[in-house]
């Protein structure tokens, strides 16, 4: 189990560091979410192979580095045919050639690097997370001035069987702005009991927008389409109310993380 883990935690590191989201990487891979969601969260025992491929070839390295840590040698390149014209083609040249390519080259590559960082700083401001198509906050006050504003979804996510979850128009709100709040990209609203004593029916959530949450963590998640707050547990989701049975993700084909809940709004 923790070479597995240790293989789960390189994938997601690669997927951070190039700010790619579980719906692309199954839009890039092929995979369907839930079965990607259950990989990613260590859920699938045994997963296939050809998974891990497509991942790997999504993520642009080796199956080898993916599940040993060995890391790539980047020196041992295949050239294709144009690259290996493209040498022999320098190597022909006089020194003032050879100075005037690697000048142009140089510039080309650092022309290519400041537009490749420039789309991944808008790409990692606008990308919304999958599964819940959420506003951002809108008309937000500067950190520290008082309140802000953020999307309230009406359709209330679970806290009991299950609720279907569907894209309802949510409304804005305006809440503190405090740091107790300022992890908060939207807020829903729960209805029942498996979450109580803590959390009651009608209490309004403050959610961080994200796509996982750690062991033991309160979240947001979809099941097949049904809305739930509870606390991760690794392969199940747990209730606070002992009344209530733990929920095996196992049973689902489609599991998906919305978001960690990182508070509730007093009521009023």
């Amino acid at each position: 189990m923790g070479v597995f883990m240790d293989y789960i935690t390189r994938i997601k590191q690669i997927k951070s560091e190039r700010r790619i989201t579980n719906d692309e990487l199954s839009e890039m891979t092929g995979i369907p979410l839930g079965t990607l969601s259950k990989i990613l969260a260590g859920i699938s025992d045994s997963p296939k192979l050809s998974n891990i491929v497509a991942i790997c070839a999504a993520l642009g390295c080796t199956l080898d580095y993916i599940v040993s840590g060995t890391p790539e040698n980047n020196n041992n390149y295949t050239l294709s045919d144009g690259e290996i014209k493209l040498i022999e083609n320098f190597r022909a040249l006089d020194t003032h050639g050879r100075e005037l390519v690697t000048l142009v080259l140089d510039k080309e590559c650092d022309r290519i690097r400041s537009e490749q960082y420039s789309a991944g700083e808008r790409r990692a401001k606008v990308l919304p997370s999958p599964e819940i198509k959420r506003t951002r906050a809108t008309g937000s006050m500067p950190y520290g001035l008082g309140r802000r504003e953020i999307p309230l979804f009406d359709m209330p996510v679970s806290a009991g069987t299950g609720v279907f979850l569907d894209d309802t128009r949510a409304d804005q709100i305006n809440i503190p702005d405090n740091s107790k709040t300022k992890g908060a990209d939207f807020a829903v609203r729960i209805s029942g009991q498996s979450m109580e004593p803590k959390y009651h029916d009608g209490d309004v959530l403050l959610v961080q927008d994200c796509d996982s949450v750690e062991n033991g963590e309160l979240g947001i998640f979809v099941l097949d389409g049904s809305g739930y707050f509870k606390i991760f547990g690794g392969d199940r989701l747990i209730s606070l109310n002992p009344e209530f049975d733990d929920i095996p993700l196992r049973d689902f084909g489609d599991v998906s993380c919305c978001g960690r809940v990182v508070g509730k709004l007093k009521r009023k």
